[in-house]
């Protein structure tokens, strides 16, 4: 097991590596404009917060700009310069915080918060990067498992109390009865 923990950070060792130089090199040319998306699939399960991590460099004043892509459509999320201002789509508005690294935290997702997520990095010069983060949700299926045993638990009760309730009023109905015969049939003894 050592063996392939060393090979798996010796392969983290050398992305970082390579993504600095990336880095190094877009930085070195003039307008250049990088992106790193640490976590390009997201899992999540609904009711969750979820952080859109990503690390951009560049030049000057970036502006960075998200958007969602869904079956639902394309959703525009928020777009802000570093530094500047902050425009937070009105359906986000309560549930987006951006971060100066370009990264968003999203809060309480539902299943309509899956799909892509697409960040846009632009610099003065007009130089672009581009990043895309896919967004699992899923359904908490113990939630719904626990709602249908209580609701058999419920029910169980209910029809136990009907059972004992119909026993009752069938012992009930038999001395009535019997108390109606017996008075019936000491009627007819004395006629």
């Amino acid at each position: 097991w050592s063996a392939l923990i060393f090979v798996g950070r010796q392969q983290d060792f050398s992305l970082y590596i390579t993504t600095r130089l990336i880095t190094v090199l877009c930085l070195s040319a003039p307008g250049g404009v990088s992106l790193v998306v640490p976590q390009p699939n997201i899992n999540a399960t609904v009711a969750q917060n979820i952080l859109l991590s990503v690390e951009y460099s560049c030049r000057g004043v970036a502006t960075i700009e998200w958007k969602h892509v869904s079956s639902w459509g394309t959703t525009s999320i928020a777009e802000w310069r570093s530094g500047n201002y902050v425009n937070i789509s009105t359906v986000y508005k309560d549930r987006v915080t951006t971060f100066e690294n370009g990264s968003i935290q999203l809060r309480n997702v539902g299943m309509r918060d899956a799909g892509y997520y697409f960040v846009t990095v632009m610099d003065e010069h007009g130089t672009n990067a581009y990043g895309t983060i896919i967004v699992n949700v899923y359904e908490i299926i113990y939630e719904d498992l626990h709602f249908v045993a209580v609701l058999f638990a419920f029910l169980a009760a209910v029809s136990a109390i009907l059972i004992c309730f119909m026993w009752l009023c069938n012992k009930s109905l038999h001395l009535f009865q019997k108390k109606t015969t017996h008075k019936l049939t000491g009627i007819s003894v004395k006629m």
